[in-house]
């Protein structure tokens, strides 16, 4: 990328949401440049994207393989693999972005299509390896991949953890509850569970015990082992130190730790959009929302510029 190089629109990650901001914005004959990190996506652990027609069970490089066909057709998208560092709005007009390769560039407006980055639970042997697989945090999203198996849903929220008895029929018939030892109203929880044919079990998850990924059995801190063979485990997530460092030092309105849009995908920052995960909690979150979310910053950009 040259240096002084500018763009009608910087697009900032490559996923479902940057990519499909990118094929609107080329058919609407925009010059585009998608920064994407080298760093391994936060899906990379996915054996298949679902709910996206014609993709179905795609891997995530699949799918960004077939996206950028479809984009080089164009050749009004470029691509780069760096991670940007700073993106600065200028008083006059656009912004500027900078990478850590020392490249910048200039647009008049940008995307943020970062995702999110999940804090995994620090010390419990065997996660990563289960993680995206047998370790789930959307069922929507693979609950059809672990379907006829046994369940447990992990949480410390109590409203949260009372559907395990009746919210995932469609995929088990066999889901506990595994909570902190500290959680506040657990014995009426488990009442409530038992009565319902599912059960509520407190304790330290420590190792998650399984075979190349396929779990067998939860270990708890005083021993115990559950035989489960899928978690439903929604993980803390936060966003990536771009989007950190744009709340702090320019004002980006974050709520509930995620970043704020109106209808249009824009964010509290004029000409500066957002797109996919890091505007949305966990149980939004999902390709199919974010391919919307995507085409809507861009058909947003493409007509904020005929008035």
């Amino acid at each position: 990328m040259d240096s002084t190089a500018q763009y009608d629109t910087v697009i900032i990650g490559g996923g479902p949401a940057g990519l499909t901001a990118a094929l609107t914005l080329t058919r609407y004959r925009c010059r585009t440049l998608v920064i994407e990190s080298p760093a391994p996506p936060r899906n990379a652990a996915s054996r298949g994207v679902h709910g996206l027609i014609g993709l179905e069970g795609a891997t995530p490089q699949e799918l960004r393989s077939h996206a950028w066909k479809e984009l080089d057709r164009y050749g009004l998208a470029t691509r780069l693999d760096a991670t940007v560092t700073e993106v600065t709005p200028l008083t006059g007009d656009g912004f500027t972005v900078r990478t850590d390769e020392g490249t910048s560039a200039w647009a008049r407006n940008v995307i943020l299509a970062t995702g999110v980055i999940d804090q995994r639970p620090e010390g419990v042997e065997g996660f990563a390896a289960c993680w995206g697989r047998t370790v789930i945090h959307c069922p929507f999203c693979i609950g059809e991949e672990n379907a006829d198996r046994t369940w447990a849903l992990v949480a410390d929220d109590p409203r949260y953890l009372a559907m395990a008895a009746t919210a995932f029929r469609a995929w088990t018939g066999d889901t506990i509850a595994i909570a902190p030892p500290s959680l506040p109203g657990a014995d009426e929880l488990r009442r409530g569970l038992r009565e319902r044919g599912s059960d509520l079990i407190q304790g330290e998850i420590t190792r998650l015990h399984h075979t190349d990924g396929d779990l067998y059995a939860v270990e708890l801190a005083d021993g115990t082992l559950l035989q489960r063979q899928t978690l439903l485990w929604p993980q803390p997530q936060r966003q990536v130190s771009l989007v950190e460092r744009l709340a702090t030092e320019h004002g980006l309105t974050l709520s509930d730790g995620y970043v704020m849009v109106d209808d249009a995908r824009q964010t509290s920052i004029p000409g500066l959009y957002a797109a996919g995960d890091l505007t949305s909690p966990t149980w939004e979150q999902g390709a199919v929302p974010a391919v919307t979310a995507g085409s809507t910053a861009a058909d947003a950009i493409h007509f904020a510029h005929l008035v």
